[in-house]
């Protein structure tokens, strides 16, 4: 036993010791010349943002941001999630100007929930938005409206995102508009909005009026109502209506009454989501 241990095991563990000696020697020698000093001011922005890393700066995460803040990319207030005093405490600071911040919030541009649109039969495909586009458009009949999947809502890092009735529904008070459902739906049918915008058309739609009634009862019909009401703040591109969220004033509850929306896609956002967790008192609007 002691001549195995002499002649194999001994100089195994020899030669294992030495060699992680030589390698503990060579990595040293490796960081000390090859070191890559960091920005100790990256670091400290990183510490002021909230740390979301939802890349709704159009960046990979915080730390990322902080980099491109140094570096005079961008503003501090480019960042959707950093409150007014956060923002202000970087630029002060980095002595810098904090920058224009304009707040976002999302909005599901679609109706169709289960009960208002028309269902594909027998779908049976993977629960995900992207792949029911794949497997014939999902199981509603509007091609350009909510899925309803789900996507969206799982990743959104604030749980701004419901799903509703199979409709995808935006919590405004949750919602910081970081862009991540933006950027997962597969329809586009998800937008940023200002912040103070209270009255969305809830149709994306851009088909005749005839032919989208054919799929959703909720659907704007392009009839230019609203157009005619007010074109300060209302717009129609083709058979779809739209909201002019630059208009010097937006649209309010008030505008929304006036102009009786003949299908009831022209609500505000509080409305729908009423609508959405079944309001009975809800009826379109079908003999204006």
């Amino acid at each position: 036993m002691s001549e195995i241990f002499s002649s194999i095991i001994l100089p195994a563990v020899i030669f294992m010791g030495g060699l992680g000696v030589l390698l503990g020697v060579v990595i040293g020698v490796f960081a000390k010349y090859f070191k890559v000093d960091s920005d100790p001011r990256v670091e400290l922005v990183t510490e002021l943002l909230p740390g979301a890393n939802c890349g709704g700066c159009g960046k990979a995460g915080c730390s990322d941001f902080a980099k491109s803040v140094v570096d005079g990319e961008n503003p501090p207030g480019k960042c959707p999630v950093s409150s007014p005093e956060q923002v202000s405490s970087i630029a002060r600071a980095l002595g810098i100007d904090a920058g224009e911040s304009f707040a976002r919030r999302a909005v599901v541009c679609c109706g169709g929930d289960v009960e208002q649109m028309v269902r594909t039969p027998n779908y049976n495909g993977v629960l995900d938005c992207a792949s029911a586009v794949l497997v014939a458009g999902g199981p509603k009949g509007c091609s350009y409206g909510c899925i309803g999947m789900g996507s969206c809502a799982r990743k959104c890092p604030f749980g701004a995102i419901e799903i509703i009735n199979n409709l995808a529904v935006v919590h405004s008070e949750l919602c910081v508009g970081c862009g991540t459902c933006v950027a997962v739906c597969p329809r586009g049918v998800i937008k940023l909005v200002p912040a103070e915008a209270e009255v969305h058309v809830y149709c994306n739609n851009p088909d005749k009026g005839p032919d989208k009634r054919k799929v959703c009862k909720v659907s704007c019909l392009g009839c230019r109502k609203c157009e005619r009401y007010s074109a300060e703040k209302f717009g129609t591109s083709g058979f779809l209506a739209s909201v002019k969220y630059d208009a010097a004033e937006l649209p309010t509850a008030a505008d929304v009454e006036a102009i009786g929306c003949p299908t009831g896609a022209l609500l505000t956002a509080k409305r729908h989501l009423e609508i959405e967790t079944n309001n009975p008192e809800f009826a379109p609007n079908e003999d204006k």
